[in-house]
């Protein structure tokens, strides 16, 4: 008997709902009950998916910076291969993806695809692993009311699947949402070749690369996007894709530079598209296809555009067609039918990879067919740079370079490419032992500018030494009026003294804590307010290192005439030794007197502090932290600047795969792992 409770429960309605859906479809899984059949699809599924942490790359300021990330994704083929987005892996410099098992392994990216937001990697292993996978379902047979699970890793926890159904097999970005760009990845339109599965399962942030699976425990959606209704790459799309990635490493498509749009709601036309344009010296524009056109059908295969649902369809038919080879497209133009031959050519990415260039300050890209067009160029030749670091060479330049400037030329040598940039950079900064000036040409929107740029890395220059001074060896505070009054003496000037450093003049001439000097060789002291905290020791530096002066001190009401020798002040922060490294992007300092004191630390304690960590980069993911003392780099102590020095040079040279720090951090010891991922370049 089923207690009056559960038949009120929203679990026995959603069972009941799953029931009624199960019979509607005549699926064969009507036969067991319905969370019996959705336990399943779980558990068919549950040992493929895994949760993917991703340390990122992006640009700005400059630079290269990292960030770590978590998706989504789910294994497709025994060998390892896992399905995920684009937005997820295809910046990734560092893949590591775990299963519900808790087994981990790294990955390496085989290809991603921004157009449509997919991207495979393959687990890293000795070669013998079998890993469990998912088979693909048929997303063309999905329907409006299927029961759909959502499975993945959302906010980067643990695996999990939420229920829903589908609410619409080719949801579209809206209207008003395109005019603001829709939804672009890498300057390309998702949209464009997209129609997602809309469905009301659950997802979140990290749900995205993981599988919307049927129950019958099949992949029919890649979960990408959540607008209210979650989102899916279908899987017929999301399939092709990966199957391509896995074979090439890229997907080849075709493009004609044709711009087409739904007919007018005032056409007199009962079939075909409305030709809105061309691109500019694309395939398209090249032959005798014009805007107002109607196009009526492509390589045989009638084109019907009535609404922008229809779009993507005819979007993939035309990045299928056999690139290099004459194609019919048939056209209405006024009364005539005209047949007009293109030759599609292979379409490449809108975005071209960045890179950071360290010796210039600079991150920078080459400049793509499409970039060069709606920048008004007719070239691709020069890089484009895409932001700058502030204070760097480039930064410093008169006038600066600036984001969206695109150098043409270096020195004398005119530059078309990235790799022609990197090239000129090598030849100028080979022997060179500093920054050298190189007369740079750019060209900024309809301007060409030349400039000087002091191309290198620059080192930091040991600081300047202060000049010796002598130095009472104790911190103090200035004897206010509120405070002579609580002590009692409502007439007194001077200072407390709130700290004496042991072993050290002062606390060798008896000098306590608490007691109040009142004046110096005879000299009264005045100070009564905090503005007044300098003139103790400015009073101090009229004396040389190893004088002695009288102090007039009042220790519990009596009067007491300690004499002090004079110290050598020590060195402050500002004075000692720094090093800074690029790559890691880190800076540390030898540590100062004032330092042992604050951190109570021994005289013997040795190490080196960190000064600075550049947020994105490598030393940050490692979790290394301003004020963290440096005690040692892999297996070699740390005592100074220059012992830092000399190990970074070495795990520079040899391209260390992992960098271990201990650090000294509160009263604990840490170790930190650094992982780098070494460029080519």
């Amino acid at each position: 008997m089923i207690p009056e409770r559960f038949l009120m429960s929203p679990l026995f309605s959603v069972l009941c709902l799953l029931v009624i859906l199960l019979s509607a479809h005549g699926m064969s899984e009507i036969a067991e009950p319905a969370a019996e059949t959705i336990k399943n699809a779980v558990e068919n599924v549950n040992p493929a998916l895994v949760r993917i942490h991703v340390v990122e790359a992006y640009y700005r300021e400059g630079r290269e910076m990292k960030y770590e990330s978590s998706g989504s994704g789910v294994v497709i083929t025994p060998e390892g291969h896992v399905i995920t987005n684009h937005h997820v892996a295809g910046h990734a410099k560092q893949l590591k993806c775990v299963f519900a098992d808790k087994s981990e392994y790294e990955a390496d990216l085989v290809g991603t695809d921004p157009l449509t937001d997919i991207a495979v990697i393959l687990l890293k292993t000795d070669g013998h692993a079998a890993f469990p996978t998912v088979p693909w379902g048929d997303s063309s047979l999905a329907r409006v009311g299927d029961p759909v699970l959502a499975m993945g890793s959302p906010l980067a926890l643990s695996q999990s699947v939420t229920l829903g159904i589908i609410s619409n097999t080719e949801m579209i970005m809206p209207e008003w949402m395109n005019r603001y760009g829709g939804l672009t990845l890498d300057g390309e339109d998702v949209g464009a070749l997209v129609r997602w599965i809309a469905h009301d399962a659950q997802i979140f942030g990290g749900n995205s690369g993981g599988p919307l699976v049927n129950i019958r425990g099949e992949i029919i959606g890649i979960n990408e996007i959540s607008l209210g209704l979650g989102g899916a790459i279908p899987s017929n799309l999301a399939q092709s894709v990966a199957n391509e990635l896995m074979q090439t490493g890229n997907v080849r498509r075709a493009w004609v530079g044709l711009d087409v749009q739904p007919r007018l709601k005032s056409s007199e036309a009962a079939v075909g598209a409305l030709v809105s344009g061309t691109i500019a010296d694309s395939p398209a524009a090249k032959s005798d296809i014009k805007a107002g056109d109607i196009l009526l059908s492509v390589a045989g295969k009638q084109i019907d555009i009535q609404f922008p649902v229809q779009l993507p369809d005819f979007n993939l038919l035309v990045a299928a067609l056999p690139i290099g080879v004459e194609t019919p497209f048939v056209i209405q133009r006024g009364n005539d039918t005209i047949t007009i031959p293109i030759i599609p050519v292979e379409r490449e990415p809108y975005e071209p990879k960045q890179f950071e260039q360290l010796h210039w300050g600079i991150t920078i890209r080459d400049i793509s067919f499409m970039m060069a067009r709606e920048l008004k160029r007719d070239s691709t030749d020069g890089v484009l740079v895409t932001s700058v670091r502030s204070g760097g060479p480039s930064g410093d330049a008169r006038p600066g370079l600036a984001k969206d400037d695109i150098i043409v030329k270096v020195g004398e040598t005119p530059i078309s490419s990235v790799k022609g940039f990197l090239e000129a950079t090598d030849v100028i900064l080979k022997d060179a032992d500093g920054p050298v000036p190189v007369l740079t040409t750019f060209e900024r929107k309809t301007d060409r500018l030349i400039t000087v740029v002091k191309v290198g890395i620059r080192e930091l220059s040991d600081p300047g030494l202060e000049v010796k001074k002598a130095w009472l060896p104790i911190e103090y505070q200035v004897i206010t009026r509120d405070i002579a009054e609580l002590l009692g003496k409502p007439d007194i000037t001077g200072f407390r003294v709130t700290q004496v450093y042991k072993n050290n003049t002062a606390a060798k001439a008896g000098i306590h804590v608490g007691d109040l000097i009142l004046a110096v060789d005879e000299e009264p002291m005045t100070a009564s307010s905090p503005e007044h905290h300098e003139e103790l020791s400015a009073y101090i530096r009229q004396y040389a290192i190893g004088d002695r002066v009288a102090l007039k001190v009042l220790r519990d009401g009596k009067e007491l005439t300690p004499t002090v020798e004079l110290a050598q002040a020590p060195k402050l922060a500002r004075e000692m030794k720094k090093y800074q490294d690029e790559i890691f992007e880190f800076t540390v300092r030898d540590i100062t007197f004032f330092d042992r004191t604050a951190e109570r630390w021994e005289d013997t304690q040795q190490g080196v502090l960190v000064e600075q960590v550049k947020p994105g980069g490598w030393a940050a993911l490692g979790r290394l932290s301003t004020n963290d003392l440096i005690v040692a780099i892999n297996d070699a102590n740390i005592s100074a600047v220059d012992d830092v020095r000399k190990e970074m040079a070495t795990i520079t040279d040899e391209k260390a795969p992992a960098v271990v720090f201990q650090v000294k951090r509160g009263i604990r010891m840490v170790y930190l792992e650094l992982e780098p991922k070494w460029e080519s370049r």
